[in-house]
């Protein structure tokens, strides 16, 4: 789930020929219902935004594992794996 604009994604995906639906949270009430949107910090400079993380929720809406924080690079195939 991404803070910016269908816009914004629409072309995101146009660009990568990205195949599957994105979900925008311009206001951030999912985001941070989810405690997802956090203080964050880089090069001194203070500001919130989104935590990287994934949820695995079942076709219930429970959720059933949580990964606070992922490694960008191999986070795909790690959950596949564990799947």
């Amino acid at each position: 789930m991404s803070a910016d604009s269908p816009k914004k994604q629409k072309n995101f995906c146009d660009k990568q020929e990205f195949q599957y639906l994105m979900l925008c949270d311009e206001k951030k009430d999912t985001l941070k219902a989810y405690k997802t949107w956090v203080p964050k910090k880089m090069y001194g400079r203070e500001y919130e935004g989104i935590a990287r993380c994934t949820y695995v929720i079942d076709e219930n809406g429970v959720i059933e594992k949580a990964y606070p924080k992922v490694n960008v690079k191999t986070h795909a195939k790690d959950i596949l794996a564990e799947l």
